[in-house]
């Protein structure tokens, strides 16, 4: 069986729309994530320059040198080293600037990263955070952005400065990027794995459903009489209603058999007393009635033939071997028209998909018909047709004679009630018309054509089920 998935399928709209709610979630899950993991990386490099920034400030309060007590500014004219070989390389995107605001014109020192350029101020409007620095992104000496940490100091009798530490965010985003790359690589196997596993879900879930459709497959083709098997409780109750419905069809069926046979014998005995009464008169209207009842009996015979097909045709689970009926009525006909060469060509791979009787009435009326009419050969062909969509197959008996034939106007007549287009022959002209009801009735058709033996050709077309 196929898996087709279309805009009916429930294996489809389970898959698609997983799928589609499996690719929104981890979108939405990789933009958060990624977001996070920024302000992560943010966060630590506004750690490790408030740490920088830290030890500037413990610098400048620290009035003269540790050893020799001499002040800073007689010993080095710059603050101690921070660690960091970043700040001696020119333009290395790490920077550090101390400006004392409590002279005229500020007194500016900086890391020999800066070269010859300034740091810029955060504007005002920023609020001060945590001990009274501000952070903020700004451009740098080379027009690339920087993430800047900035605190004004009072140092007393030692000045006023404003003191920043900068560092270039291309390192977060390059991490970001990374990260970001890794986790769509991620998600993405992520999401075909889900995929997979929604597909192989949904295929085993309507597995049960699938199994149902083959049990009502087996029943309309005859091989089950009914749908067996254990089903999920979700299911076990359609299961159980199907089986009850089959059931009910058969009964009905079988009711309107048994109530179409008392019809015919209800009918047949007043006919058979009227024909027998006007039979024993010479009367003209004794005549009369007895051409009446005997189109009476012709009219009862035809409706009651097709109140029984149509009731066959009905029947859920029928299926029938065409080839051992044919081969039966091979024999039979060779000794009723032993003057006929009838030859019957049927693969055994074929089953007729209605009742058995109905098979024999169709093809036997036809062989019967060409047999009758042939002058001396008559060929039964049966061969399967090419599937025309949907899973309903089949198959086409063909049967050729060499008689007269029939002209093309001719051939619709001879499939209307009771018309008989030759009198020298017996018959009550219902044969062609009952086989074209018969197989109308089951979706099949009755062709009349050319032979090519010379005279008629009849192709019947009826339903198949292929033996697997």
């Amino acid at each position: 069986m196929k898996w087709r998935y279309g805009a009916t399928s429930i294996a489809a709209r389970l898959f698609w729309s997983s799928a589609v709610a499996c690719v929104v979630v981890l979108t939405l899950a990789g933009l958060i994530l990624s977001a996070v993991y920024r302000d992560t990386a943010e966060a630590a490099l506004d750690e490790q320059l408030g740490i920088y920034l830290r030890a500037l400030v413990a610098d400048l309060a620290t009035p003269r040198d540790e050893v020799s007590g001499t002040p800073r500014d007689e010993v080095s004219g710059e603050p101690g080293q921070l660690g960091e070989p970043q700040f001696e390389l020119a333009l290395s995107g790490w920077y550090w600037q101390i400006t004392r605001l409590d002279v005229d014109p500020p007194q500016i020192r900086a890391s020999h990263s800066l070269f010859a350029s300034r740091l810029p101020r955060l504007a005002d409007s920023k609020g001060a955070g945590a001990e009274g620095r501000r952070s903020g992104d700004v451009a740098g000496p080379d027009g690339k952005p920087l993430r800047m940490l900035e605190r004004v100091i009072d140092a007393g009798d030692q000045g006023r400065y404003l003191v920043q530490v900068a560092a270039t965010t291309q390192s977060v985003d390059g991490q970001v990027t990374q990260f970001e790359i890794d986790l769509g690589v991620t998600f993405g196997l992520l999401a075909l794995l889900l995929m997979a596993a929604m597909a192989f879900q949904a295929r085993y879930g309507l597995l049960p459903l699938r199994r149902l459709r083959q049990g009502v497959i087996s029943v309309r083709r005859g091989r089950a009489e009914n749908i067996a098997g254990e089903f999920p409780r979700e299911i076990a109750p359609l299961a159980d209603e199907l089986n009850l419905l089959i059931a009910a069809n058969r009964e009905i069926v079988e009711r309107a058999r048994i109530q179409v046979g008392n019809l015919a014998h209800a009918l047949k005995t007043p006919l058979s007393v009227i024909v027998n009464e006007a039979d024993a008169e010479a009367s003209p209207l004794a005549v009369k009635i007895g051409e009446q009842a005997d189109v009476m009996r012709d009219q009862l015979n035809f409706y009651l033939e097709r109140a029984r097909a149509a009731t066959r045709a009905s029947t859920v689970g029928a299926a029938a071997d065409p080839a051992p009926s044919l081969a039966a009525m091979e024999r039979a006909f060779g000794k009723i028209y032993p003057a006929v060469d009838l030859s019957v060509e049927c693969p055994d791979n074929l089953r007729f998909l209605g009742e058995k009787q109905d098979f024999d009435d169709m093809a036997g009326n036809l062989i019967d018909n060409a047999c009758k009419w042939a002058r001396g050969e008559v060929r039964v062909n049966v061969e399967t047709l090419p599937a025309g969509g949907g899973d309903r197959a089949f198959f086409r008996l063909t049967i050729d004679d060499d008689g007269p034939g029939l002209k093309p106007e001719q051939r619709a007549e001879a499939l209307r009630r009771g018309r008989r287009l030759d009198e020298s022959k017996p018959g009550s002209g219902l044969g062609l018309s009952i086989v074209a009801d018969l197989a109308a009735a089951y979706r099949g058709r009755l062709e009349l054509a050319d032979s090519p033996l010379g005279g008629l050709r009849a192709r019947l077309v009826l339903p198949a089920l292929p033996v697997d």
